[in-house]
């Protein structure tokens, strides 16, 4: 984690990042990544940001005791 956990602020600085990376039309990095699974075939984005065209994005919040929630952000036009 890069900010660890906020607990009941969490999904808040999800959703602001989530909004950030629409506005900067970046990918944040997943930091320490340094041996990716080769059996999942996912595009990982290690250790520096990506710069991509973003139309949408989902913001997912998993919380104790399984409080769950996601918030799906686009770009306005």
């Amino acid at each position: 984690s890069m900010i660890g956990h906020l607990l009941g602020a969490a999904g808040g600085v999800e959703a602001i990042s989530t909004i950030l990376s629409l506005h900067h039309q970046i990918i944040p990095p997943t930091i320490n990544l340094d041996t990716q699974d080769l059996e999942c075939d996912l595009d990982y984005v290690p250790h520096a940001a990506r710069d991509v065209s973003i139309e949408a994005a989902i913001s997912n919040s998993f919380g104790f005791g399984g409080t769950n929630g996601s918030l799906v952000f686009r770009r306005l036009q």
